[in-house]
């Protein structure tokens, strides 16, 4: 005897069924997913990862004027995973640290999501794609540059932190070596060797005002949580001296000392509005860390850190609206540096009046 059922059944089946077998599955593969873009992000730090970026663009900007987009993308490609795999050498490195701080005990690796090897294999895997990218885009040199970097990140600053206050000083060198990176892959060498030392002059100038304004962000942070990286055995200057006076005056100093560096960026272009762009943002800085000195609390040390994100996103600003190498050096713009494919044997060609 057949046995039919009855289409209402059937739909009644699926009806009940569906979303309670279903409905779960979604609902896991979307958390998982979610946790996973949430680990990518602990695991490469984007917001560091764009700072890095925007240096070696602006870098590349102010030596060039005009980039080859490809170039320019592969570069930047590159340096992005080269950063990123620093970033997660580094928690690899600080994992014990990182679970005593609730800043960072959340990090993949330092919670245990993610195992060491796992780790190191796309720390590794991502340097050396990284690299290879950067030689194909821009030449060995800028990758040499942001091998550089990575080595003083990893390997001495990351180290340095258990070791002595001196680390932030380390560090700064990482910070301001995506400059390098740009002015390299802009072929800034053959522009200097070619008599044109303006774009040397200002890639110096970025670089001093990028390892210059580090100190008091740093110094800010270091103040905000000088507790966990106390409790976390970490040697920040904070740490060390839980008055912040040093902490204070470093970050003065080097707020101090930016003023002239930066108004060095608008020397080769001849930029009145670069000139007063750099003096305004570097002062404002100034009148930060005078506050940050004479209060030491956290609103002056919070304070503190969010106008050095404005600083540096005003000096970048002003460098690419105003520091132009066709407003700088007063060249035809047509007289460029033409680069031919990294793999190729030929020599560039530099065409100056």
């Amino acid at each position: 005897m057949s046995t039919i059922t009855s289409p209402s059944i059937a739909e009644a089946a699926v009806s009940l069924d569906g979303p309670i077998a279903v409905a779960p599955v979604e609902a896991r593969v979307a958390s998982s997913a979610a946790m996973l873009l949430a680990d990518v992000s602990l695991l490469v730090r984007p917001r560091i990862a764009v700072m890095v970026l925007a240096t070696v663009a602006t870098a590349t900007w102010l030596t060039a004027g005009e980039i080859e987009g490809r170039m320019l993308f592969g570069l930047l490609l590159g340096t992005a995973l080269v950063a990123s795999s620093s970033s997660i050498a580094n928690q690899i490195l600080e994992r014990q640290t990182d679970q005593l701080m609730p800043r960072t005990a959340r990090r993949p690796v330092a919670a245990g999501r993610m195992s060491v090897g796992t780790a190191g294999g796309i720390a590794a895997g991502l340097l050396i794609a990284g690299m290879g990218i950067m030689v194909l885009a821009a030449g060995w040199q800028p990758a040499a540059a942001a091998a550089a970097t990575w080595l003083i990140y990893v390997v001495a600053y990351t180290p340095l932190k258990r070791m002595s206050p001196l680390n932030t000083a380390v560090g700064a060198v990482a910070g301001a070596l995506p400059v390098a990176i740009g002015w390299l892959a802009a072929d800034g060498p053959r522009r200097l060797a070619a008599g044109d030392p303006a774009s040397a002059l200002t890639a110096a100038a970025l670089a001093t005002v990028l390892y210059l304004w580090q100190f008091p962000h740093f110094m800010a942070i270091a103040w905000l949580y000088r507790r966990q990286y106390a409790a976390a055995g970490l040697r920040m200057l904070t740490v060390d001296d839980p008055s912040g006076l040093r902490a204070a005056g470093q970050s003065l100093a080097a707020a101090l000392a930016m003023v002239p560096v930066s108004l060095v960026l608008a020397v080769p272009s001849g930029s009145v509005p670069m000139f007063l762009a750099a003096a305004a943002v570097s002062i404002v800085y100034c009148g930060a860390a005078v506050r940050f000195a004479v209060r030491r609390d956290d609103d002056s040390a919070r304070s503190l850190l969010l106008v050095s994100l404005g600083t540096l996103l005003g000096l970048f600003t002003a460098a690419v609206l105003f520091g132009r190498p066709e407003t700088r050096t007063g060249h035809d713009p047509s007289h460029q540096i033409t680069s031919t494919s990294p793999d190729s044997h030929d020599t560039d060609t530099l065409d100056f009046e």
